[in-house]
């Protein structure tokens, strides 16, 4: 079946906003601005994204999940990446598109990091990001100086999920004194975001204060510099029960295009996310 659209590029049209980039995002983190990002896989809800001012969008290995049918992230290969990297990037040119490293793909060395994020920024990736902690720093040194942006990525760490014993709370404790400890390194090493997931409220507000780099939550509560969403999750497509911080905006709304432009806006705004959205130390 051939879909009857324009032949103009979809996230071309209607397009009038500056590209969101390092600048801008270093800029935003200055002012005390809320920063928004989703996940996105395809052109269509990257172009839609791009419209609605998402600042940043989010190739991520949870592809393997909500697209591909997968019970975690770890078979989503390289190439999976490059190719839904190069499908975003097409069709958004004012979000900035960061890409996950899948499983496997920069745990060995600095150099194996370096060769398989080059793949990544060469189809169309402005910056890629890395599960782990402490032990990550010299790879985003390595990346880092080498032209290559990183964003790191702590508390629940899916990648890690037989580690960790499932997708549950992460940094309670003492663990989130280390977790503290870890960004640090890693912002010291030149990551330019700091990510944190499913992780205590008061945890994600005493990270944030300690950092200069943006942190940007999920699950993480409102006292962070951004948020960030599975699209397929704030459109309610994604089956079976839903996280405790996903927000249903296409309910809200009624339209695709309206919840994606809701969600930037309660972000921007700081309704969302809302104490139900958050855990407890």
């Amino acid at each position: 079946m051939t879909a009857y659209v324009s032949n103009e590029s979809p996230g071309r049209q209607n397009v009038t906003r500056k590209p969101f980039g390092i600048r801008q995002l270093r800029a935003a983190r200055a002012k005390g601005e809320q920063l928004t990002m989703l996940t996105c896989y395809d052109a269509s809800f990257a172009a839609v994204s791009c419209e609605a001012g998402v600042d940043m969008l989010l190739v991520g290995d949870s592809l393997g999940m909500v697209v591909q049918g997968h019970t975690s992230t770890l078979p989503v290969s390289l190439e999976d990446i490059r190719y839904h990297t190069a499908c975003v990037a097409r069709a958004a040119p004012s979000s900035m598109i960061i890409a996950d490293m899948p499983f496997a793909s920069y745990q060995v060395s600095p150099e194996q990091a370096f060769q398989n994020a080059a793949v990544l920024m060469q189809a169309g990736a402005q910056m890629v990001k890395l599960e782990g902690g402490a032990w990550l720093a010299p790879t985003v040194a390595f990346l880092t100086q080498r032209g290559i942006p990183v964003c790191a990525h702590l508390g629940l760490t899916p990648q890690s999920v037989h580690t960790l014993g499932g997708y549950m709370v992460q940094g309670r404790g003492a663990a989130g004194d280390a977790l503290i400890s870890d960004a640090k390194q890693l912002e010291q090493a030149g990551a330019e975001i700091v990510l944190v997931e499913l992780i205590p409220s008061p945890l994600a507000a005493r990270l944030t204060a300690s950092l200069t780099a943006p942190t940007i939550g999920i699950g993480a509560g409102p006292d962070v510099t951004g948020q960030v969403l599975v699209v397929y999750d704030i459109l309610n497509v994604t089956p079976g029960r839903k996280a405790r911080f996903v927000k249903n905006y296409l309910a809200l709304t009624g339209d695709i295009q309206a919840a994606i432009s809701l969600f930037v806006s309660e972000v921007k705004s700081g309704a969302y996310p809302g104490p139900e959205h958050g855990f407890e130390s």
